[in-house]
């Protein structure tokens, strides 16, 4: 795959619409410390210290097209419950529109719990009701699928078993996507992949992929092939994209004589958590601009690699497939710059970064400022308050709000040239912009109510009764530190000094 033709993908990707429909849950994660064991029986204590959600199930899915700019619609269905409401509000968040979300009286919201501590999980508790639809509520269902397809490009059905998808539903599904030439891509549950008749790919891992075919399919290209086409044959398929962990993965389609095998370009795995929604959604993604399978697929190799190489289940984001793509990456300049443009990115994408960090017990910290010319002042305060933190924001003014607090002649240096030089720093974790409308005030409250961060810092010239931001983190539980500054180090000083 040519690099061009990636990089070009990857942007059109922001003008692709994609419907998603399948199991939506939400995940909530519980952290804290375990100090002794329950004199009540052999069990840990755990002293609860903070909490998180995220959107889980199909759910994921639409958190990696989120992170991939796509334009994203939902059909689901939701319990008439508290779980519910918030799950709509986390949608929101995202930009993700709620109306295709159908509210059922006899079916809860699926919740999954997880206790952890020290990144250990110690249990694990479901909230559900996976019993199918009952025929009032597939019918509401289908109402919502059928108004909706043809308005997209492609479709991706995400089953995670919990009872949305039923077999008529399924099928009615793919006669009215044939019929509006929207390709459906399905990220497979259990065995019986008849039920996905008429789609246009599947996307078993290998294990999924043998026990679909009835046998253990080798670690091996042809094996992995003549499994796939097995499949294709026996289920009405029209291809396959086999994951294949370590292997990569396996790209065979039925008007192609030859498959495709990618090798992984994952420099380390951690954690393959969410991976498959991550490769449907990116596959997804790119076929929604008119790429091939073969380079869908590849890009979607990338974007696993990527997330693999995260603790934790998080999304991909734009910025970070992008760079894997800049010209003579293996060399160590165009790594070190791929990584600093993976480390400037959008609102959304930086909660998600965030809540992924907090799940995994980091103090993530955060500080803000203009720093429209980068002076020794900048670089020690950068320094210091990584010294109280893991992981540290750098919340940075755009260009419309530096020049409405600081005059018509500012910035000297533009938005994007300030938050590349920032992201070289090597204690800056992630670079947000904020401030490109009235809305946000140009101060950074809305940004840090989003983000909720675990402690935000200012320089020593405030008060921390002078911040309106310190009250936004008082109040959902976070710090507020006061650090020192470089004395007679400014960027009015240098202006000035310039001029002079």
């Amino acid at each position: 795959m040519k690099k061009n033709n990636a990089i070009d993908i990857i942007k059109r990707m922001k003008n692709a619409k994609i419907l998603v429909v399948g199991d939506i849950m939400l995940d909530r994660f519980v952290y804290g410390e375990v100090q002794r064991i329950s004199p009540e029986g052999p069990v840990p204590v755990l002293f609860q210290k903070n909490e998180s959600y995220m959107l889980g199930g199909a759910g994921n899915v639409v958190s990696n097209l989120c992170g991939l700019e796509v334009q994203v619609s939902l059909v689901s269905a939701i319990g008439q419950d508290d779980i519910g409401d918030q799950l709509r509000e986390i949608l929101r968040a995202k930009g993700v529109g709620v109306d295709g979300l159908v509210a059922l009286k006899d079916k809860p919201t699926t919740l999954k719990t997880r206790y952890l501590a020290s990144n250990q999980q110690l249990l694990r508790v479901d909230h559900e009701n996976p019993a199918a639809l009952t025929d009032d509520a597939e019918k509401q269902i289908w109402a919502a699928l059928k108004s909706r397809v043809e308005d997209h490009d492609v479709v991706i059905v995400s089953d995670y078993g919990k009872g949305v998808l039923g077999l008529k539903l399924l099928n009615d599904l793919m006669k009215l996507a044939k019929k509006a030439g929207v390709p459906v891509l399905v990220d497979p549950k259990g065995n019986d992949y008849k039920i996905y008749k008429g789609a246009f790919l599947v996307t078993p891992n290998r294990k999924e992929l043998g026990e679909a075919v009835g046998y253990t399919v080798p670690q091996d290209d042809a094996a992995v092939e003549e499994a796939a086409r097995t499949l294709m044959k026996k289920a009405g398929i029209s291809a396959v994209v086999a994951t294949r962990s370590e292997a990569g993965m396996s790209v065979i389609q039925k008007k192609a004589d030859k498959a495709t095998h990618l090798g992984t370009t994952a420099r380390e795995v951690f954690d393959v958590s969410g991976a498959g929604d991550t490769v449907i959604a990116t596959i997804g993604a790119a076929l929604a601009t008119g790429a091939s399978l073969d380079d869908a697929a590849t890009l979607a190799n990338e974007a696993g690699a990527v997330v693999v190489a995260k603790i934790g289940t998080a999304p991909i984001l734009a910025s970070e497939l992008l760079p894997r793509f800049l010209e003579g990456r293996q060399s160590s300049e165009n790594v070190d710059t791929a990584e600093q443009a993976e480390r400037v990115v959008s609102r959304a994408a930086a909660k998600d970064i965030v809540a992924g960090w907090q799940r995994d017990g980091l103090r993530v910290g955060f500080t803000n400022g203009c720093f429209d010319i980068i002076h020794q002042g900048h670089t020690t305060y950068i320094d210091e308050t990584k010294t109280h933190c893991d992981r540290l924001i750098l919340a940075l003014n755009t260009d419309k709000s530096v020049k409405r607090l600081k005059g018509e002649t500012r910035p000297v240096n533009s938005e994007g040239d300030r938050a590349a030089v920032l992201a070289a720093l090597r204690s800056v974790d992630l670079v947000v912009l904020f401030g490109d409308d009235d809305g946000d005030n140009d101060m950074p409250c809305q940004i840090i109510d989003t983000l909720r961060p675990d402690v935000i810092f200012k320089g020593g010239d405030y008060t921390e009764d002078q911040l309106p931001e310190a009250k936004i983190a008082r109040a959902y539980g976070g710090d507020v530190v006061i650090m020192s500054l470089v004395e007679g180090r400014s960027t009015t000083n240098i202006i000035q000094k310039m001029k002079a």
